[in-house]
């Protein structure tokens, strides 16, 4: 159940917590979470090197087994790091004939080539993952593809799922992939947009209640697309089967936790309310119904309380707004004291949350890494590091390095 915010003591809170860089835990109002010393001191020693540089809004990337990495540029082109260096030429097959450029890639506003992640098995089958908005601005949805890649280019471009519903505008398609240890895939689809975007006559975002609809969800589809019969709403009537959780508003951030075997996402709220939630199979995370955002076009609160039963609470609620993109569980040894914690970019605060997390999943410090721009994606490398991906004209892939303590 959600908890009511005490808008006096929040907002205190909140304004001592942007002093230390920190922000107060919610929905447990009383309790700041407030770095200790040493790690302020740790926090101070993080380092963002820049890797590779004159990325065009680079949204996702994933790492193939001899260690290049995949990166995706929202107005649709694939590109590739080798060896520390970004490949001038993008791969080809993204924008050739029967591909995305012949399925109308919908870029504009928040859509294009968005997320990409390669099968479990990889080196076996060659198979590569995408999202992309596809569709014209008063017809789009979020499709997923796969395709083959033989070290130099695609093939075998395959539509695996689309959003069965279709949208006007170019927000919330949401569009992260995350793969769970079944080889199933996971999947967030957005919540259609903001007022007065509408569908069937109502507001588009009451979509996310709908379990008939795709939209406001994250999805459990195969390998190959088709649906798993263990989906929570496989056998319910009136509800799509490839729903595994609903009620979100637009997830850009979710992640895996093979410490604790739990799935995490962060999602964008409206004027603050952006969420943390552990999501699991066939619950409800409330919105619009129950949330801590707020009107884009008044200091009206979205929905009339921010609890309810039968809905999930966030584990972590951000006001003002950080506009989390990009969400990591650190599982690493090259930084121990970072092992089990999560790490939420953010685009507007141009940031890292670093979060620590008890065994409950209640988030118990925070911490923030200032990178100076617009964080849209975090990830763990092969070699231990986080790697960061900047949205920007001219993006960056940077990896966050700490100082050794200097001997005294």
């Amino acid at each position: 159940m959600r908890t009511r915010s005490i808008a006096t003591l929040t907002g205190l809170l909140l304004g001592m917590g942007a002093l230390l860089g920190c922000a107060p835990a919610i929905p447990v109002p009383s309790e700041r979470l407030s770095p200790k010393a040493e790690q302020l001191a740790a926090i101070a020693a993080v380092k963002p090197v820049p890797i590779v540089s004159g990325l065009k809004h680079p949204w996702g990337m994933a790492w193939l087994p001899d260690g290049q990495i995949l990166i995706t540029e929202r107005p649709g082109r694939l590109r590739l790091v080798k060896n520390g260096k970004l490949d001038p030429k993008p791969i080809e097959g993204v924008t050739a004939v029967s591909t995305i450029a012949a399925q109308q890639l919908f870029a504009t506003q928040q859509g294009g080539l968005l997320d990409v992640a390669i099968h479990p098995r990889f080196a076996k089958n060659r198979w590569v993952y995408f999202t992309y908005s596809h569709g014209t601005r008063n017809a789009n949805r979020t499709r997923v593809a796969r395709a083959k890649f033989d070290g130099k280019q695609l093939d075998q471009w395959q539509v695996i799922f689309e959003v069965a519903q279709t949208k006007r505008g170019g927000q919330h398609f949401g569009s992260r992939l995350t793969w769970l240890p079944d080889e199933t895939l996971l999947v967030s689809i957005g919540d259609g947009g903001n007022p007065p975007v509408k569908l069937d006559g109502d507001l588009i975002r009451k979509q996310a209640q709908n379990r008939a609809s795709h939209l406001g969800k994250v999805i459990r589809i195969k390998d190959d697309g088709s649906i798993p019969a263990d989906n929570p709403f496989v056998s319910t009537k009136g509800a799509a089967p490839a729903v595994w959780s609903y009620g979100h508003r637009n997830i850009q951030g979710m992640t895996y936790d093979p410490l604790r075997q739990r799935v995490w996402a962060t999602e964008h709220g409206s004027r603050g309310g952006d969420e943390l939630n552990l999501v699991q199979s066939g619950k409800n995370y409330g919105w619009p119904v129950v949330s801590f955002s707020q009107e884009y076009t008044s200091n009206r609160a979205v929905a009339p309380a921010t609890s309810a039963p039968n809905m999930l609470d966030p584990k972590r609620v951000w006001t003002p707004s950080i506009a989390p993109s990009g969400l990591a569980i650190y599982t690493g040894d090259r930084i121990p004291q970072w092992r089990g914690n999560l790490f939420a970019g953010a685009l507007v605060a141009r940031s890292i949350r670093r979060l620590e997390l008890d065994a409950a999943g209640n988030v118990t410090a925070e911490s923030q890494i200032p990178i100076g721009q617009r964080v849209r994606d975090v990830r763990q490398g092969p070699d231990g590091y986080l790697y960061v991906l900047t949205d920007a004209n001219s993006g960056q892939l940077l990896r966050l390095e700490v100082d050794s303590p200097k001997s005294p």
